[in-house]
């Protein structure tokens, strides 16, 4: 769709195409790649040297400065925010690299600590309380869930977890600037969707797990939002940006996940690529899984 844009040049149009054209051919699967031990199938693919971030410092001081330059002077630009973002494949490195971010930025940190019981819809099992302390409930980090502590600044950029009022645009996956912290309520305003600059306020609510791998259903009441300068690929989905730092701590690990990322830029001079070898020097190739099987079958379907 960008392609038909008529105000293209001709130097921008063909360096779009080209970008395009590779990032369908990650997601087809048909990238030139590499076995590498073992493997059955090749599936190391080499990433073009422009889009390569090369550090012998620390990896996310590195990244966070390609992404996010003059972030003191810009970390409440509403349009310097809804532009960016770094995506991983895994919460673990996305909560060290927005630990990072909230460090650095001016101003006391509030810590919010959730209530963490487990739900009444739950089959009541005898001692539940002895077998799953309240230290065990804090602990558990499930998929697109608040955390137990979110620490906060004003200043901070989150995103949603619930639908809590579409009309207002207050959905899943909404970025949101923090204004203003209060102990029940955040006053945020909008940086995504139809909504932008509104602003709006989030309360703490109670949220029930989906997880099947404990015999309980965990209620936490904590505020439906986590600090997003980072996120997953998988929560990344739907997001336009043009500028996406991708971080490859360790490599993606499900189908499509690689053509998620870099089709999150809107650009190739956007995207910006971090590749962490197993002995933590800087790399230039990683893994795209691709299942080609399923891919034949869908455009079986549709033929």
């Amino acid at each position: 769709m960008r392609l038909l844009n008529p105000s293209l040049s001709g130097n921008e149009r063909g360096e779009l195409e080209q970008f395009s054209n590779w990032v369908l051919a990650i997601g087809d699967g048909t990238v030139p790649a590499e076995r590498k031990g073992e493997e059955r199938e090749a599936s190391w693919v080499t990433i073009p040297d422009d889009l390569l971030i090369h550090t012998d410092g620390d990896k996310i001081v590195a990244l966070v400065s390609e992404v996010y330059p003059n972030l003191l002077e810009n970390y409440k630009v509403s349009e310097y925010l809804a532009s960016r973002a770094i995506v991983c494949p895994n919460n673990q490195t996305v909560d060290e690299i927005n630990e990072y971010i909230v460090s650095m930025l001016p101003g006391d940190s509030v810590d919010y600590l959730s209530c963490d019981t487990i739900s009444k819809s739950s089959e009541h099992i005898p001692d539940f309380d002895v077998l799953y302390p309240t230290e065990f409930l804090n602990s558990i980090d499930a998929s697109n869930f608040p955390c137990h502590r979110i620490v906060l600044k004003k200043g901070v950029i989150v995103m949603l977890l619930r639908n809590l009022n579409q009309s207002m645009g207050l959905c899943n996956g909404t970025r949101l600037l923090v204004l203003e912290l209060g102990q029940r309520l955040l006053k945020c305003m909008v940086l995504t969707g139809a909504n932008i600059g509104e602003e709006v306020f989030i309360p703490r609510i109670a949220l029930n797990t989906t997880y099947v791998k404990w015999p309980f259903t965990l209620q936490r009441r904590q505020f439906p939002v986590r600090i997003c300068y980072a996120m997953t690929i998988n929560k990344s989905q739907g997001q336009t940006l043009s500028k996406v730092g991708l971080y490859l701590k360790k490599p993606v690990f499900t189908h499509g996940q690689l053509y998620v990322a870099v089709s999150r830029c809107t650009s190739r001079s956007g995207l910006k690529i971090l590749i962490e070898n197993d002995d933590g020097s800087c790399g230039s190739q990683t893994r795209n899984v691709v299942y080609t099987e399923v891919l034949d079958a869908a455009n079986a379907a549709s033929a």
